[in-house]
């Protein structure tokens, strides 16, 4: 009867196969930093990167905001260059002498403010602040103000400039067709107006004279003397000599 042997894994070169390095031995050290789970846990300063980000967006937003604000501020506190209309109007007074004029329109705020030269070279402003009303004459080489309400026929003949303002820039009145109206304010001098009170842009006109409110009369009288008048001319072809007076206090 023959007998078996079997060869022992020395006998038939079997040598044990390396360990796979997909699988590495765990280290004391590596165990410490495992999540209870199973993951491993994320250090701090893996967190910092997100943080900085969302830092610097937060305040790049917050710059653009306020930029934006101030860029809006400064558009509503000026008006935009094709808001404002300059016309030039020149006609003769009752001499034959030219009168030389010009008016500048604010389509958006109602305004229109005159300066008007003098034969003598000198210069007189007269506002038309038509969204409140008030018409402000400052004459020539006085350190004076004086306001009235605006009347029918003020209106009319400051809306036929705003009606030419945006077709024309250059107006000549005919001495033949222009028709001459005449005025006369009495000033109430023993009530002076306080410049605060007033609404731009009339504060900003008046700032350093004194203000007096005026009413319209039917003239000066025998009694007293007209102090110095301002003649205004319209696209209507209506020229108007404002004559102005001090009533008795």
């Amino acid at each position: 009867m023959q007998q078996r042997y079997r060869l022992s894994p020395d006998e038939r070169g079997f040598q044990p196969a390396p360990a796979s390095p997909l699988c590495p031995l765990s280290e004391p050290g590596r165990a410490a930093n495992s999540s209870p789970d199973g993951g491993s846990a994320a250090s701090p300063q893996s967190h910092f990167p997100h943080k900085a980000f969302w830092v610097s967006f937060s305040a790049s937003l917050l710059l653009v905001i306020i930029a934006l604000a101030l860029t809006g501020h400064l558009g509503l506190s000026q008006p935009p260059a094709e808001s404002l209309q300059l016309v030039r109007i020149t006609a003769p007074d009752q001499t034959g002498l030219l009168i030389n004029q010009s008016a500048v329109v604010d389509l958006q705020n109602d305004l229109v403010t005159f300066s008007i030269t003098s034969p003598a070279n000198q210069t007189s402003t007269v506002l038309f602040d038509i969204k409140h009303g008030l018409i402000c004459y400052k004459p020539m080489d006085q350190e004076s103000c004086f306001l009235r309400k605006m009347e029918e026929s003020d209106y009319n003949n400051v809306h036929s400039l705003l009606q030419e303002s945006t077709h024309k820039g250059q107006i000549q009145l005919s001495r033949n067709e222009t028709q001459r109206q005449r005025e006369f304010l009495g000033v109430l001098a023993g009530s002076p107006v306080d410049v605060s009170t007033l609404e731009e842009p009339l504060q900003t006109l008046c700032q350093h004279s004194s203000v007096h409110w005026t009413r319209r009369v039917d003239g000066p009288g025998n009694q007293r003397l007209v102090y110095f008048c301002i003649d205004i001319c319209f696209p209507s072809n209506i020229c108007v000599s404002v004559c102005f007076y001090y009533l008795p206090e």
